[in-house]
């Protein structure tokens, strides 16, 4: 697995601004731009969902990696209950409008998404990894006690749950706290974290006297804490000026350093270079521990409004 995935939650937005959550500018050839960049530089795990955009992110994505050879890249997708068909076999359903859209035969790392029923939808995975159209199962938004029941439920034909994949960033260390990484460590379960950058309020490229776009959504979740997240963007920055990086930079290097997979989400070539730094930066353990002080003095929570609380489990 690369250092790094790469996320395509901001590719399902149609491009208008202020549609979907980003409302970025994306075109097709900019797009290829960044998969050519990030395959010259050995970032290969693209993560997308149906969600993103109801299919339009794995549609593009679809687009964007047109040429190269299957073997050459890995594709991560999700099933979201919440938006589960009413069919005899809604997994199945979704992973094979999946599939069609990403133009392949098999995913490589296939989620359940939210943990809305984990008994009634991980056996549904059971089929479907038999006979190859996904090779590995992960769960995402779960917590302790949902990933230990989709693991055993999967253990009983023989596989297993081998990714987990939550909210996990400076700001919001709720995984680690509930115990969910020693879990992982353990079980040797690779842990992916997303909104490692909690959508550019950790990038330092925001402040007070330069909020994040109005009108966006993530104005309405960040701008109103940036004040709080002086002190540790500012120190982000002087630890990134230091290894030749920026403030980005040093958020995706302690994920790294945390034992995580970050999912950084990638819409210009460019960004590619701040992760082949952030690959780079060997964090020591006292800024680790300082920068993790500053973000627990911010005192904010930026839990999304689709996660539940990851609560530990009793001894």
């Amino acid at each position: 697995m690369p250092a790094v995935a790469l996320g395509t939650w901001a590719w399902g937005d149609s491009g208008e601004v202020g549609d979907g959550y980003f409302g970025s500018q994306l075109t097709e050839s900019g797009l290829r731009k960044v998969v050519e960049k990030a395959h010259a530089n050995g970032f290969t795990l693209w993560d997308t969902a149906v969600v993103y955009g109801m299919g339009r992110s794995e549609a593009v994505l679809a687009q964007a990696l047109k040429g190269y050879d299957r073997s050459e890249y890995q594709l991560s997708t999700k099933f979201t209950p919440q938006i589960a068909g009413d069919g005899e076999d809604p997994v199945a359903d979704m992973l094979e409008q999946s599939l069609d859209r990403l133009g392949t035969d098999y995913v490589d790392l296939y989620w359940i998404h939210n943990p809305a029923d984990v008994a009634r939808w991980t056996p549904l995975l059971i089929p479907l990894l038999k006979s190859g159209k996904i090779r590995h199962v992960g769960v995402s938004n779960h917590n302790l006690e949902e990933i230990a029941l989709a693991d055993q439920i999967l253990g009983e034909a023989g596989f297993r749950v081998e990714a987990v994949q939550n909210h996990y960033s400076l700001l919001y260390r709720s995984s680690e706290r509930a115990g969910i990484l020693d879990h992982c460590r353990e079980h040797d379960v690779r842990f992916l974290s997303y909104m490692v950058l909690e959508q550019g309020a950790l990038t330092g490229t925001y402040s007070p006297a330069n909020p994040l776009p109005e009108g966006s959504s993530r104005a309405v979740a960040y701008n109103g804490i940036l004040p709080q997240l002086q002190a540790l963007t500012d120190r982000m920055g002087e630890i990134g000026e230091d290894r030749g990086g920026s403030a980005a930079d040093v958020a995706t290097a302690w994920a790294i350093a945390k034992g995580t997979t970050p999912i950084v989400g990638v819409t210009k070539a460019g960004y590619i270079d701040g992760l082949v730094r952030a690959r780079g930066i060997d964090l020591a353990g006292e800024e680790i521990a300082e920068l993790e002080a500053l973000a627990d003095a911010a005192d904010v929570d930026t839990r999304g409004s689709w996660e539940h609380e990851m609560f530990k489990a009793p001894a």
